[in-house]
């Protein structure tokens, strides 16, 4: 299989990665073994179930330094609390080698959870401009990009064409069909992740960015929601909801829910990650064949995507940091970032690969999927997050919900934000 011959031909790219690394200062705790041995991967909950084989691949040509998978649960928040619960623990931590959502680098660099990598020690060069980004904290970098992600409009292609209506660019024209085709075939108009969790955080983050608002500047340091396009895109959700081209059930969803509900025939637009469409397009589906999927909309025509996908970083008390590195490498390397999607349903962090005539025939989206990361903005940077998160999370559902206007949402969600980056 390819992905085992990956190991043996990206020996001399991982010889670089652990010279670097060495060189770079990074030694193993006192009584925490040497630079080389086992190790223990921790990840959020894998879907998709190609993680397995792939790590398989790496203990297989790698005997000294074999691997052993944690699987966390699936939703961001409860891997988040199992992770920082775990490296808080310090040198009693058993995590070697940390699977994190891009947005959690800022946090676990503050806090001092993770190693400082070498840039030179790894081809950023190679990779998808926007994603390193999210892989650095105070001008250095504290983890590698391993998986990128940007949400897109999945969409019934099989009802629009029968309508002859295109894919909607913008909110007037996504919430017009919602609400007026939808019904006719005896579907809901359209859903996202609305469950007050991290995916909440996320489809209110892209609604604000795509009406040109932001939430936070300067790192968190600066408090800027309190806007007018910050009441447009909170207000555009709470209307969905308000007059029903959104389903209530909405407010239960989270990645895998929504999925299937589109899935299953019940939905016209879904705002989902691109895994959503690899698994509705699969044999099987009650939707296989009759979807599409485009940017999502904004007012005026695309709309601005939250970069998603999750970084690598080595935890500050791994056991053998070099073999973590040198993990990394071989996980991030374009023959495995291959397997990444083809076996994981999973955007790759390499460049070349959406290009690649045969992923894009197999995989049709990469075009959409890679113009949407490059146009796609990160998650408010914070050493907070998770508490803006939270913030972010309850604030929203209460607009969601009609328990306040989005107009006073929004002033209470710039006075709560700035508690948090004045502690």
């Amino acid at each position: 299989m390819r992905w085992i011959r990956a190991a043996g031909r990206g020996l001399l790219v991982l010889v670089v990665v652990v010279t670097g690394y060495v060189a770079s200062g990074a030694r193993a705790d006192e009584g925490r073994g040497g630079g080389r041995g086992p190790l223990t991967l921790a990840t959020a909950g894998d879907l998709t179930g190609y993680l397995g084989p792939l790590l398989e691949g790496w203990n297989r040509t790698h005997p000294g330094e074999k691997v052993t998978l944690v699987e966390l649960p699936d939703s961001a928040d409860e891997t988040h609390a199992q992770m920082t619960t775990d490296l808080r623990g310090g040198k009693r931590s058993r995590f070697d080698v940390l699977n994190i959502d891009v947005n959690w680098t800022s946090e676990f660099a503050a806090a001092g959870w993770i190693r400082p990598l070498p840039r030179d020690g790894f081809p950023l060069d190679t990779f998808l401009p926007p994603v390193v980004d999210t892989a650095t904290y105070d001008g250095r970098l504290y983890a590698v990009p391993y998986v990128t992600n940007a949400g897109l409009l999945l969409y019934r292609k099989d009802v629009l064409d029968k309508e002859d209506i295109p894919p909607p660019r913008t909110w007037a024209e996504l919430e017009h069909t919602a609400r007026t085709v939808a019904p006719k075939h005896g579907l809901d108009g359209y859903a996202g992740q609305f469950l007050p969790y991290e995916g909440l955080t996320v489809n209110a983050a892209e609604a604000v960015y795509s009406a040109g608002g932001t939430i936070l500047g300067d790192e968190g340091e600066r408090v800027t929601v309190d806007s007018g396009a910050a009441r447009e895109g909170i207000g555009f959700l709470a209307r969905g909801f308000r007059e029903g081209w959104i389903p209530k059930e909405a407010l239960t969803y989270k990645e895998e829910e929504s999925k299937q509900a589109f899935q299953d025939g019940r939905l016209l637009f879904l705002r989902n990650w691109p895994y959503a469409y690899a698994v509705a397009s699969a044999p099987g589906s009650r939707v296989a064949g009759k979807i599409g999927a485009v940017p999502l909309p904004g007012p005026e025509g695309p709309g601005t995507s939250v970069l998603g996908g999750s970084n690598l970083a080595v935890a500050a008390h791994a056991r053998h940091p070099d073999s973590a590195a040198r993990l990394i490498a071989y996980l991030t390397s374009e023959r495995v970032q291959r397997q990444v999607l083809t076996r994981g349903a999973l955007p790759p962090v390499r460049a070349a690969l959406y290009e690649d005539p045969e992923l894009v025939r197999r995989f049709p989206y990469l075009p959409t999927l890679r113009d949407a990361v490059l146009a796609a903005a990160p998650r408010p940077k914070s050493a907070h997050y998770d508490q803006v998160s939270l913030v972010v999370q309850a604030v929203v559902h209460d607009a969601l919900t009609g328990q306040q206007t989005p107009e006073a949402a929004v002033r209470r969600l710039a006075h709560e934000l700035a508690a948090i980056s004045h502690r």
